[in-house]
């Protein structure tokens, strides 16, 4: 919604234009020459490298709107904050997506960012997810529940119960059973540190060091922990619980039957916006963008390409997702004002007890 965040498990964007035909006038009597057609305007979006929109979508905005689309990805949601920044003399496009709640602030007070407020009819439903000061800068498209998933066959079979909350997994019944990914090298990771923040207070940094002597293992990436160490039937790791969404349990169903399921105590709820940067060569153009991006095309997509939540409320998810990928009641939250205060304060802390 939204890194390492899902890279391995969707194709990275790729560069797409649409060549439009376009009509020339009558020709002037008793001349031969003809009038060359006008070239659409490029409109370019810099987004994270898990983004991903069906081919078909692409082709209607760009055949409606005249624009032609190309994308540049410069890494994942950390990554491309960072970009922005250092780039914000000379942007790198027109228009952002992938700014989550977790560097939404530090690309605001960077200045990286022109106002603009949508007038599409998904708008008021963005609105909610809104970070507070931001609202004339970003507009929110999807979110997702970064959350613990576990594999149903192994509980089922080990005689232990399936952890329901953080405070579970320090019991040594879990000892040796949970895989997460780095903070400093995976916004998951980033996000479900925030999440033992945002749900236990004072007491987060002791929890990690109970789970460290619990026999943690921590990876660099989200795709590490999930596509190598999950013990769940389409991967076969050793790891029956890991760091992934509350979206991702549907993907594992197989014949009907879930695999997997998300503990859905101690989630971080990771919103993603788009907006236009400041000194965008093209800013109606980016606009436009903006605009598409909270279109029932756009957001009917998001939950199989890009394994996350539409803002919109006209758009309903897969039925697979009513059924096996239920949100957080209660999701950890964490200010994002004192997320960008402390955001590396935290990091460092992380380290220090987790890895030494």
């Amino acid at each position: 919604m939204r890194t390492t965040s899902r890279t391995a498990a969707l194709a990275a964007a790729t560069i797409t234009t649409l060549t439009l035909a376009a009509c020339t006038g009558p020709e002037p009597e008793n001349t031969a020459s003809t009038t060359p057609a006008e070239e659409a305007t490029t409109v370019t979006v810099v987004t994270h490298d898990s983004f991903n929109v069906p081919d078909e979508v692409l082709a209607s905005f760009e055949a409606e709107s005249g624009l032609q689309v190309e994308f540049v990805a410069p890494g994942d949601a950390g990554t491309l904050v960072n970009q922005l920044v250092l780039t914000k003399d000379a942007p790198l496009g027109d228009v952002v997506y992938g700014i989550d709640n977790t560097f939404a602030t530090r690309a605001v007070n960077e200045g990286v960012l022109a106002p603009y407020t949508s007038s599409a009819a998904a708008a008021e439903d963005a609105a909610a997810y809104a970070v507070p000061g931001a609202e004339d800068v970003l507009t929110a498209i999807d979110f997702s529940d970064v959350c613990l998933n576990y594999d149903l066959t192994y509980f089922e079979s080990a005689g232990v119960p399936a952890p329901t909350s953080l405070t579970d997994l320090t019991d040594p019944a879990y000892a040796g059973l949970v895989s997460v990914t780095n903070p400093a090298t995976s916004s998951p990771g980033l996000a479900f540190l925030l999440a033992t923040i945002g749900e236990l207070g004072d007491d987060w940094a002791q929890w990690w060091a109970d789970m460290t002597a619990n026999g943690l293992r921590v990876t660099a990436s989200w795709s590490d922990t999930y596509y190598t160490d999950f013990s769940a039937p389409n991967y076969g790791g050793d790891y029956p619980i890991v760091l992934s969404y509350a979206s991702s349990p549907p993907y594992e169903v197989i014949d009907g039957e879930p695999t997997t399921a998300s503990m859905l105590d101690g989630c971080f709820r990771q919103v993603e916006y788009a907006g236009v940067l400041e000194g965008a060569e093209h800013p109606e153009a980016a606009q436009q963008v903006v605009d598409w991006m909270l279109s029932d095309d756009f957001q009917a997509g998001l939950p199989e390409n890009m394994y996350v939540y539409p803002v919109s409320s006209s758009v309903e998810v897969p039925a697979e997702w009513a059924a096996f990928a239920p949100l957080a009641e209660e999701p950890a939250s964490v200010d994002p004002a004192e997320i960008d205060t402390r955001r590396d304060e935290w990091i460092d802390a992380w380290t220090t007890i987790v890895l030494g």
